[in-house]
């Protein structure tokens, strides 16, 4: 029970870092684009390697020891690519300028101009409220199973999701003040849309913890893997390039990697 309380707690720290984009899109007018690629170049590194190294390994485990070996590893590698597709299928149900896996500059999404009507606006930041919400759904139970059956592994993973949850909220929050002129709104819708990570966890607590056993764990934490690699390769690394130089985001990658390995050497 400890455990499930410390898992609920990082998917809502992860989720509501969210609202951290909303206030950051107020406080600075201007995308730190260096910086910025290098946190996401980070972000990619600490999943990508968490990924392969640590997750699909433990899956592996759960399903060879249920399963044998032969056939948990055919279910191993299903379930990494199962993953993949699912999160791939969100992608692809989303129009590409309401998905938060674009990217946008603070400058590119200051549209608070004469020329752009607020009611189209206002759907833009919902619409992309609303991607945000189906996004952070398997995310916030990826982060929960994690940190449920490992605490110290989920905690890193909940700090990599925090870091690229932050433009969404930025995606969510300009497009509301510039058609509402709230703050308030805005700020609070970013923050709301962040409540889904929660929520997966909530979801996850309640149909799987009943049924929770090594051939589920197995099947979850491949499917983990699979969804954190996917949202890396599609979402951070190609954002981080475009935010700033390739180099730049290729340094946050190690620097990720090398943060997470020590950690799971240290730690777990």
């Amino acid at each position: 029970m400890e455990n499930v309380l410390l898992a609920f707690g990082l998917t809502l720290f992860a989720g509501l870092s969210t609202g951290i984009g909303g206030l950051v899109a107020f406080i600075y007018r201007r995308t730190n684009t260096k910086l910025l690629s290098v946190v996401l170049g980070f972000s990619a590194g600490v999943m990508i390697y968490v990924s392969f190294v640590e997750i699909l390994d433990q899956a592996k485990h759960y399903l060879t020891s249920t399963m044998g070996d032969r056939l948990g590893i055919w279910i191993t590698v299903a379930g990494f690519f199962g993953g993949m597709f699912l999160i791939a299928i969100i992608d692809k149900l989303i129009p590409s300028y309401e998905n938060p896996h674009e990217s946008h500059k603070l400058e590119e999404m200051d549209v608070c101009s004469v020329d752009n009507k607020s009611v189209k606006l206002l759907r833009t930041g919902l619409l992309t409220a609303l991607a945000i919400t189906i996004h952070n759904f398997p995310e916030g139970l990826a982060t929960f199973t994690s940190a449920v059956t490992e605490p110290k592994l989920g905690i890193a993973i909940a700090i990599a999701v925090a870091i690229h949850n932050v433009p969404e909220g930025i995606a969510v929050s300009i497009p509301i003040y510039c058609a509402t002129g709230s703050r308030k709104r805005a700020f609070g819708l970013s923050l709301l849309s962040g409540f889904s990570e929660p929520l997966g966890a909530l979801i996850g607590f309640l149909i799987l913890m009943p049924i929770l056993n090594d051939l589920v764990f197995g099947i979850l934490f491949a499917a983990i893997a699979g969804i954190m690699v996917f949202i890396s390769l599609d979402e951070l690394l190609p954002t981080a390039r475009e935010y700033g130089e390739h180099h730049l985001s290729m340094y946050g990658v190690i620097g990720g990697m090398i943060v997470m390995a020590l950690s799971l050497i240290l730690f777990v």
